[in-house]
């Protein structure tokens, strides 16, 4: 019996000892993340480079976010909005994650994020920003580590305007559209000063080549956000898209420690340049471990981990970052120039647009905190 009680008085002492640093870190279960992004069809270069961007974070730090081993589970939601809905449920309910990330589409985030942050989860955005998710409909569960949907084009609309045009044509997408011939034609009529579009993935190649072809690349300075400009958009343009102005919050030829080192690696790892998309995978990935080490592994101290994700305590690679009211970031958009380099056509950073911007629906955000 004394035996017993002097084991059971040591197992308390050592119970008591304060643990040394790190050692929650160590202990804590692993962090499961969840990612829905899209990894086939007409969009899934972008779901790609957003997976492979967030797990050469994980990779690069042996399976550990913040010193955490992470479960990561990748699911392809086809870019159908039925899909994702399902997907998220069974990641909810069966495997019952800590965090979701990953979505490339908007109105599939508009169908998943409410019920991500109604079920008591934290989502992460790597790309899709809503307005409606960034004023009204912002919730202290959903934070957005990209942008907000207009930021790219409100740069290029600030550029455009300071270089003195004034007569602007605009093109957005009807999505099964391949031939651009009669609204090149209508553009030609119209005479504008410049040509602004926004036509993602394959739209935009082939815009870009007709409205080359056409002859009005020399006529009329063409110009569109960085998502129809990113370096695997260019590989298919080709010279179509020399010299064309292109905004966004990232260039892989930042100069910062942060960009050189995960430019270098994303290089490595996968033997191209990272785009856009890659850099925010990245960057939710950098962000996510940022708070998992800040409250020890411990994620479900939703509040410990909502205020440490509010902290935003990473080196990001677009440089200068923090969230605003509505958790979108405060951030730099630049504007780049396609150019040629060698046998490649690539990006080149050309200057600043705006300095901290803050996206025009923050001040319609309520949170309740």
């Amino acid at each position: 019996m004394r035996l017993r009680i002097l084991l059971l008085a040591a197992v308390a002492c050592a119970i008591s000892v304060p643990p040394l640093p790190g050692a929650a870190a160590e202990t804590a279960k692993p962090v499961k993340i969840g990612m829905i992004t899209t990894l086939s069809g007409a969009g899934a270069a972008l779901g790609i480079d957003i997976r492979d961007g967030f797990k050469l974070a994980v990779d690069s730090q042996g399976g550990k976010l913040g010193g955490v081993p992470v479960e990561l589970t990748v699911v392809d939601d086809g870019q159908d909005v039925e899909a994702a809905k399902q997907i998220a449920t069974r990641m909810l309910k069966q495997d019952d994650v800590d965090v979701i990330t990953g979505i490339v589409w908007s109105n599939l985030a508009m169908a998943v994020v409410p019920t991500v942050t109604r079920a008591g989860k934290v989502y992460v955005s790597a790309n899709a920003g809503p307005s409606a998710l960034a004023g009204k409909g912002c919730h202290e569960n959903y934070f957005n580590v990209a942008y907000q949907n207009d930021n790219q084009h409100e740069a290029m609309g600030q550029y455009v305007t300071d270089r003195g045009f004034r007569r602007v044509y605009l093109l957005a997408p009807n999505y099964p559209e391949v031939d651009y011939a009669a609204e090149i034609a209508n553009l030609r009529a119209a005479k504008p000063d410049a040509v602004f579009f926004f036509l993602p993935g394959g739209m935009g190649v082939n815009f870009v080549k007709q409205y080359a072809q056409a002859g009005l690349a020399r006529e009329i300075p063409l110009f569109g956000p960085g998502f129809s400009f990113d370096e695997d958009i260019l590989k298919a343009t080709g010279d179509a898209a020399l010299g064309v102005a292109n905004t966004s919050q990232w260039a892989w030829d930042l100069d910062n420690p942060a960009n050189a080192a995960f430019v270098a690696a994303f290089r490595q790892a996968y033997g191209r340049t990272p785009t856009l998309y890659a850099s925010q995978g990245y960057d939710a990935a950098q962000l996510i471990g940022s708070a998992i080490k800040a409250v020890n592994g411990h994620v479900g101290d939703t509040d410990a981990f909502r205020a440490a994700l509010r902290r935003a305590d990473f080196a990001s690679v677009r440089g200068p970052f923090r969230f605003g009211p509505n958790q979108h970031p405060i951030q730099n958009i630049y504007v780049r120039e396609v150019v040629r380099s060698g046998d490649l056509i690539t990006n080149r950073l050309a200057g600043t647009v705006f300095t901290d911007h803050q996206d025009a629906y923050a001040a319609e955000c309520r949170m309740e905190r």
